[in-house]
């Protein structure tokens, strides 16, 4: 077989920066869980027009097909209409899982759900085309009470502050509330809100004198109103002085609207709870847009202070809309953490690090093929103990036993006890172990030696601290 080539898009850890990712998943599994999160998974595909309907180009969706038609397959014509596609997010399966599985949920409905997606973009730094996300979401029967929109981010920024211990860096949370920016567009007399967000939404990509004249070029603002624009994306902080800056900058234009009234106050609740709750980690910043057009109420966005470049690893907000049968609508708030994005940052930045990349803490020597039974009584006596162990490869001299141990990061080397001098046997659970980083060796028996806490299992620390 050829060597292979890489594929640049679909990152593979190694054993080490897989442990990483688990620790990862684990902390934000069991922050969610503590929350009264439920865990669901759905199906990797949706039906192709499902997938478009939130706005996302055709180019970012990988199709499904089978490599050879069955025999009396539809044309072509009717194949397109049920064509399927791989999720490129997990929010638009989880509309559709609402939606069928409506009468079976309780509502309020509190979610998590951590799976692959897939999205076909330029691969980059921090940015992948099959990668894993974590979200959250509630999700109301008709209606939502604003105090999710409060609850979410600070779910979220416990989750990820439960990294800090092993080197995650600090998190900050920006929010923004889309009533604010429509009522304060409108009140401008800007009509095409979507527009101006979707350009709004550009500021940290091309700067502030691109975004103006893309304003005035494709929504026909006046260079006044742009300015105005620009202004309102510039204000942010973590205190209620913010709504006050907004509603005077509105008011020198002119443009106090009621709508804006309600998201300011909308804003306020969220800034004061989260000064109360996680101080300093969620800021009111007005630029935040998410260009996104099913977004009503809160958005979120979240970067790592200090590596801001990588953009958002965490973002979301409140939809009032996207799961509706005609009928019955069910709005919601999500939240969303690209975490391979957040591995990544954490691997190649050299901010974290795994004890060992092997689960393995004791590995049992063999002293010759014909003992071997020995060497594995001793290993299932460790395991029935919950000690992850494994037996040597092969009867090598245990010198090279123990450099067997040594490249796979085990700790300990386990030497069964010898024959005594009269030619006894000896107790199969009895022997020697030796801490291969120390050179500590004792005498052990497995049906009471554990190694050290610590030691059990691969753990994931700060880098400096390995």
């Amino acid at each position: 077989m050829a060597r292979p080539t890489p594929l640049s898009g679909f990152p593979e850890w190694l054993p080490d920066g897989r442990v990483v990712e688990q620790h990862v998943l684990d902390t934000l599994r069991r922050t969610f869980e503590l929350h009264g999160f439920a865990g669901i998974e759905t199906r990797a595909v949706e039906p192709l027009d499902q997938l478009l309907r939130k706005g996302e180009t055709s180019k970012e969706v990988y199709v499904l097909r089978r490599l050879q038609e069955e025999p009396g397959a539809e044309d072509a014509g009717d194949r397109s209409e049920k064509q399927l596609g791989l999720h490129f997010d997990l929010t638009v399966p989880f509309a559709r899982y609402v939606l069928e599985n409506a009468g079976r949920l309780a509502f309020p409905f509190k979610r998590y759900q951590i799976q692959k997606v897939w999205r076909g973009e330029r691969p980059q730094d921090g940015r992948f085309r099959e990668f894993v996300q974590a979200d959250i979401d509630v999700v109301g029967a008709g209606e939502l009470p604003y105090h999710y929109e409060v609850e979410l981010p600070l779910v979220m920024a416990e989750a990820l502050g439960a990294l800090r211990d092993v080197g995650v860096p600090e998190v900050r949370i920006l929010v923004n509330n889309r009533k604010v920016a429509e009522g304060f567009y409108r009140g401008l007399g800007l009509d095409d809100v979507e527009g101006v967000l979707r350009q709004v939404d550009k500021l940290d990509k091309i700067g502030p004198d691109a975004v103006a004249d893309l304003l005035q070029a494709e929504q026909g603002a006046t260079p006044e109103q742009a300015k105005a624009c620009l202004e309102l994306a510039a204000i942010s902080g973590t205190d209620t002085t913010v709504v006050d800056r907004v509603r005077a900058l509105a008011a020198s234009y002119d443009a106090v609207t009621e709508l804006l009234e309600t998201g300011l106050g909308e804003l306020a609740a969220l800034i004061e709870a989260a000064a109360r709750r996680a101080p300093g980690v969620v800021v009111a910043d007005l630029k935040i847009a998410r260009g996104l057009d099913y977004y009503t109420g809160s958005v979120y966005e979240t970067v790592l202070v200090g590596h801001e470049q990588l953009g958002s690893i965490c973002s979301g907000g409140r939809y009032d809309t996207l799961a509706s049968d005609g009928k019955n609508t069910y709005p919601g708030v999500g939240l969303s953490i690209g975490v391979s994005r957040l591995v990544s940052r954490l691997l190649s930045a050299g901010l974290v690090t795994a004890t060992r990349g092997v689960p393995t803490a004791v590995l049992v020597a063999v002293t010759d093929e014909a003992h071997r039974d020995r060497s594995d009584a001793v290993a299932a006596a460790l395991r029935a103990r919950g000690v992850p162990a494994d037996v040597a490869p092969t009867a090598a001299k245990f010198g090279k036993q123990i450099k067997v141990a040594d490249r796979r990061g085990i700790p300990f080397v386990w030497f069964p006890a010898q024959p005594g001098e009269d030619g006894a046997a000896p107790d199969v659970l009895a022997g020697q172990v030796k801490d291969i980083r120390s050179g500590e060796q004792v005498d052990a028996d497995a049906a009471t030696w554990a190694p050290p806490a610590q030691d059990l299992f691969p753990r994931v620390v700060p880098a400096a601290a390995e």
